[in-house]
């Protein structure tokens, strides 16, 4: 097993005490857009071009439900797209919780529950499967909670050791290898370790970003570090380093609370050990 950072109690010299601003209100989605893809079949196939399109949700894939004494956002899965902010973020901390749920739905039933953050979101939606926007993935999946997904051209340099021609996992002490959907390792670069609570118990996750360096953390635990946040626009690698946040949605009921973000100045330099 990898050896990793364990982060307890840490205190970022970088923040203040109360410098935390909340995404999520605990009542509605305000300040942020829903987005669906087209709608497709068990088998994934797309049954129209058309999408469900933004801020249009009739099955109510996105929605705020009680969770004890506080409301959380649930996300079904049934359809394939996500919540993305109406802002753009750079050079932050993001910080949110999630829990898987029972459902799973389509080309994903039975299979692994899927999500993902996706970062630095630029572009058009529906650039990546009709779902998605041009960004960084910090995938949450089952047992794959961490892990690196370049999205419709984002492209990050990260430390691997190549285990097979389509399987490259993260360790510090790896060669530096680039990620992306038309390089020749791919745009998957997979978690050396499983950080991830039992499925039903809630999870932090950690988000650093500052410049073009990221840091992806799950329960505390250092699962990566990325450096040279890029997109291919036109042919040309191009800085990606501010965008928006945005949430999947694709094919597994997932709940999200507590999601908030603050600025930093750096990224803390244990944390790129």
């Amino acid at each position: 097993m990898l050896p990793y950072i364990v982060v307890s109690g840490f205190i970022n010299p970088f923040h203040q005490k109360n410098d935390w601003t909340q995404l999520f209100n605990g009542k509605d989605l305000s300040g942020w857009d829903t987005y669906l893809a087209p709608p497709r079949d068990d088998a994934g196939k797309k049954q129209s071009d058309i999408p469900v399109g933004l801020n249009n949700d009739p099955k109510h894939v996105f929605s705020i439900v009680n969770e004890g004494a506080e409301k959380v956002i649930r996300i079904s899965g049934q359809e394939w797209g996500g919540i993305s902010t109406v802002k753009e973020y750079d050079n932050f901390h993001l910080q949110l919780k999630f829990k898987w749920g029972s459902l799973t739905w389509g080309q994903k039933k039975g299979k692994k529950k899927d999500s993902g953050l996706l970062y630095f979101a630029v572009g058009k939606h529906g650039a990546d499967g009709g779902a998605w926007m041009r960004s960084q993935e910090f995938q949450i999946q089952e047992g794959d909670c961490g892990e690196y997904w370049g999205v419709a051209g984002g492209m990050e340099d990260v430390k691997a050791i190549k285990k097979s021609d389509s399987e490259y996992v993260y360790n510090p002490a790896g060669q530096l290898y680039t990620f992306s959907a038309t390089g020749k390792v791919g745009r998957r670069c997979m978690i050396g370790l499983d950080a991830e609570k039992p499925s039903g118990e809630w999870n932090t996750l950690d988000l650093y970003c500052h410049g073009d360096t990221s840091i992806h953390m799950i329960n505390g635990k250092v699962m990566m570090v990325l450096y040279h946040s890029r997109q291919m626009d036109n042919g040309q690698a191009r800085p990606l380093i501010k965008g928006k946040l945005q949430i999947q949605s694709e094919g597994a009921e997932i709940y999200y609370k507590n999601i908030m973000i603050r600025s930093i100045n750096a990224i803390p330099a244990e944390l790129l050990k």
